[in-house]
């Protein structure tokens, strides 16, 4: 597993991958995964819900990068954000309950200010990017069907080399 780790997929889409704050909200994930898997079985439940609320941050950061439209993008780092809020309010509880310690409460409420610092000064740059309208909006990508050895810049979707009823299997 680890080797698969190290291979470095590269495109437009995945472009998340560079963003300081998506790699802070996965260290806040694993970081909130070591205190709350120990947590007893009576407690599992509680735990599950810690572990999804710091899980959600990473992936509404990726998902929202993904969407290709700024207002989506920033609709889904709003989600990071109240992901990161829900997850600080329960630490909040569990020291109150005395169901964490004070060296995790303070070591994951240290790792969830820096991961909402970040978030908002991601959304500040991108809303200051859309008043200024130096975004794109729109993905448009335009690819050369040369490298899909189909010979010209558009697909004839008639074309037999692209069928539109699968073909019976032999």
């Amino acid at each position: 597993m680890g080797s698969m780790m190290n291979v470095n997929y590269r495109n437009r889409n995945r472009g998340y991958q560079e963003l300081r704050v998506w790699g802070d909200a996965q260290e806040y994930y694993v970081a909130t995964c070591r205190v709350f898997r120990a947590f007893p079985y009576e407690l599992k439940r509680v735990a599950s819900q810690q572990i999804a609320s710091a899980d959600s941050v990473h992936r509404n950061i990726a998902e929202g990068y993904c969407r290709r439209s700024l207002r989506e993008y920033l609709n889904f780092l709003n989600y990071a954000l109240g992901s990161v809020g829900e997850s600080v309010s329960g630490l909040h509880a569990y020291l109150k309950a005395q169901q964490i310690s004070d060296f995790d409460f303070a070591r994951l409420n240290a790792e969830a200010y820096k991961l909402e610092n970040g978030l908002l000064r991601l959304v500040n740059s991108l809303e200051r990017n859309q008043a200024g309208a130096e975004w794109e909006d729109q993905l448009a990508i335009k690819e050369s069907n040369a490298t899909y050895n189909a010979g010209e810049d558009r697909v004839d979707a008639s074309s037999p080399q692209y069928p539109t009823s699968p073909s019976p299997r032999i």
